[in-house]
């Protein structure tokens, strides 16, 4: 039994931790903070966990650049996909879909990177976003002109049946001939205009189509309403593909002195 005047005998065997009721603590391994301390995305950290934070940080490396550049083109063209063959299947281009294209190649870089992000991911999630969505005005313009061509095509052959029911030398309402003149004289020019442009090589063609192509949001801007607001909308969906390739890097600052209870 211990006297008044007598002593615990002091214990060795745990670390104890002696403070005044309200003293801070480390948001991370809960221990008081005595003299030092950290703010990590706002929060009070010690300076060990502070160290240990900053070492278990991703390091971005040429490797995990490469893997997001290699993820976003496949996302991009992925997009590309679906937003050509909505339309060409549809008939509608809907502006929106340039949200989903933006958060498929954010997303696709992200995990490319093993969700590294930075300034330079950010600049090629934008590229490769607004190259999905503008480059998909080429297929749409193809298949838009295959199938005015197929309908011109099918108006010629119903009229060359007419022609070949009616008399010899007759058309449906022409009767003097004068209409198969009139169809040997626009052969004649179209040859001819033809022959005055001959052909461009394949390169050069398809470079051409990649410019008009790249120009497509702003050759839009032809019928004011529809291509502001698919520019606009198109602006939104770079804006999320930026911001998921944003970096990651948590907030530090200090250090700062943690002054004692009063």
């Amino acid at each position: 039994m211990n006297t008044p005047d007598s002593q615990p005998t002091p214990q060795f065997g745990k670390a104890e931790y002696v403070g005044d009721p309200g003293t801070d603590r480390c948001a991370s391994c809960n221990q008081p903070i005595v003299s030092e301390y950290y703010r990590v995305n706002g929060a009070m950290v010690c300076p060990t966990c502070t160290s240990s934070a900053q070492g278990a940080l991703p390091r971005d490396t040429h490797g995990a650049f490469t893997r997001a550049v290699l993820f976003g083109c496949g996302a991009a063209l992925l997009g590309l996909i679906l937003y050509s063959a909505f339309g060409i299947i549809t008939g509608l281009v809907i502006g929106y879909l340039s949200l989903a294209v933006g958060f498929l190649v954010g997303k696709a870089m992200m995990m490319g990177s093993k969700g590294i992000g930075g300034r330079r991911y950010q600049i090629v999630a934008v590229l490769l976003t607004y190259a999905a969505v503008s480059m998909s005005a080429i297929p749409i313009a193809i298949a838009m002109r295959s199938k005015q061509d197929r309908e011109l095509s099918e108006q010629r052959q119903r009229l060359a049946e007419q022609q070949h029911r009616s008399p010899a030398g007759q058309q449906p309402g022409n009767e003097s001939g004068e209409g198969s003149s009139e169809g040997l004289s626009d052969q004649s020019k179209m040859s001819a205009e033809s022959a005055e442009h001959p052909r461009m090589g394949f390169a050069a063609a398809v470079g051409y189509l990649a410019l008009i192509g790249l120009a497509s949001p702003f050759l839009d801007l032809q019928d004011p309403v529809h291509g502001f607001i698919g520019l606009i909308i198109l602006l939104v969906g770079i804006r999320i593909a930026w911001q998921i390739t944003a970096a990651r890097m948590p907030e530090i600052s200090g250090p700062f002195q943690n002054s004692p209870a009063t």
